[in-house]
């Protein structure tokens, strides 16, 4: 089985659970921050809409260089940030289906403002500043999806909100 091949069930669960919690997102808490020091809700949710599109600049470039104030993602509605996640997620799964072990073995750079940031290879990148970096992003939209009294979809099983569903139709 090759690299690509593997990583597709868990790309498909993980874009799947995220779609979730970006689907519930509240266009009026867009502004949102629990703290001074926080992104605003709607920056967090766009950061994590955009991770797919990092997916696909893994597979696509070997240098990745972001210019120094270069601005991330900010949704203007929920349902542009949906369609953005959509396309990106679509390209993404259509780039991993196609990529070779060579390929994936290949070092990847990312640049900010012309300084190396990092350089290791594709499957690593994947995992690390794809997949794990975009679930991290998702759980911290949970707790700030919770703080303004968002029920929460579960992930990995029910979450609290949905067992309490359940628990009173029991």
């Amino acid at each position: 089985m090759s690299i690509s091949q593997a990583l597709l069930p868990e790309f498909d669960e993980e874009m799947a659970n995220t779609r979730k919690i970006l689907a519930i997102v509240p266009e009026d808490k867009f502004d949102y921050k629990p703290h001074e020091k926080s992104m605003k809700l709607g920056r967090l949710a766009g950061h994590v809409a955009e991770m797919p599109a990092w997916g696909r600049h893994t597979l696509e470039v070997e240098v990745l260089e972001i210019e120094a104030g270069q601005k991330g993602y900010e949704p203007e509605s929920r349902q542009a940030m949906l369609e953005k996640f959509d396309n990106d997620v679509a390209s993404a799964r259509e780039k991993l289906a196609a990529v070779t072990d060579e390929d994936m073995a290949k070092t990847w750079t990312l640049k900010y403002g012309g300084n190396d940031l990092f350089s290791m290879p594709r499957t690593a990148v994947w995992r690390g500043m794809v997949m794990n970096h975009m679930v991290h992003h998702r759980g911290q939209l949970g707790v700030y999806l919770r703080l303004v009294e968002v029920e929460i979809p579960g992930m990995y099983g029910p979450s609290a909100d949905e067992m309490k569903a359940w628990s009173a139709q029991t």
